[in-house]
């Protein structure tokens, strides 16, 4: 929680919206991430207004003022905009997948009241990024998704480990990754058991990869895996919805048939 020792709250900081839900006719319960008190959930009143509306859109970024009367008391939320990229991602749909995506990640998996302060700047540069040139983004951006959600493992306990071979110790020709251990496998290590581990994709290894579309859907089932398992299955969630729709519109791209047969061509 928000308070540190006090009986009240009132405190002003960059906030990255998460989620807005509506709270009756004129109000709504609005979830930011923070760099000193991770994930917090509060109320904004008047979020209806044509203002607040544009102001609390999942991807903001807002100097977010908290207030509370009292320790573990309603958190009420008012700011101003700092950054924001949703009206640049109207025409962008693939971007505005992957923005929908990340804070619903965030949203969903992170404790509650925890500083991040790493994970919080890593989210407010890729956000930043998506939002700048949708252009950009829409052939460079899942990539830095893909990275940002390894980042997201980690930060919950469950990181990869691609630094080398757990068969080998190789550090190269690393093509692979186990599904139950989360360590690296070289093509050399996997030998028969290749069919069964996940292929790593090459921009999880060189910041110089961007990769194709097949590539990130390597990627994004990779992550897609663990965050599945570990993330969200110990505590008997499925992956979000807007999660699973990022990887059926990357699988469209790569020309993979989604659970419905279609491609991006049919």
């Amino acid at each position: 929680m928000m308070q540190q020792g006090g009986t009240s709250l009132d405190r002003e900081a960059p906030a990255l919206v998460l989620s807005a839900a509506l709270l009756g006719e004129n109000n709504a319960r609005v979830h930011v991430l923070t760099e000193e008190n991770g994930l917090v959930r509060g109320v904004v009143y008047g979020a209806r207004s044509r203002a607040g509306s544009a102001l609390w859109q999942p991807g903001n970024l807002v100097k977010t003022r908290f207030q509370a009367r009292s320790a573990g008391g309603i958190v009420r939320l008012s700011g101003e905009l700092l950054y924001g990229c949703g009206f640049r991602l109207l025409d962008a749909p693939l971007t505005l997948s992957m923005v929908q995506s990340v804070c619903v990640l965030a949203d969903a998996a992170l404790p509650e009241g925890e500083a991040c302060p790493v994970l919080f700047a890593r989210t407010v540069k890729l956000l930043s990024f998506l939002g700048f040139d949708p252009a950009v983004s829409e052939r460079e951006g899942v990539p830095d998704v893909v990275l940002w959600e390894c980042a997201l493992l980690t930060e919950l306990g469950f990181g990869l480990d691609l630094s080398a071979c757990a068969v080998t110790g190789a550090t190269t020709g690393l093509a692979y990754v186990s599904p139950k251990t989360g360590k690296a496998v070289s093509e050399d290590g996997a030998g028969e058991w290749k069919d069964r581990l996940l292929p790593l994709p090459s921009f999880l290894l060189s910041k110089k990869e961007t990769g194709t579309p097949e590539d990130w859907l390597a990627g994004l089932r990779l992550t897609g895996h663990f965050l599945a398992r570990d993330a969200f299955g110990q505590r008997h969630r499925p992956l979000p919805a807007a999660r699973e729709r990022l990887m059926d519109r990357v699988a469209r791209l790569a020309g993979v048939p989604n659970d419905s047969g279609e491609t991006e061509e049919g």
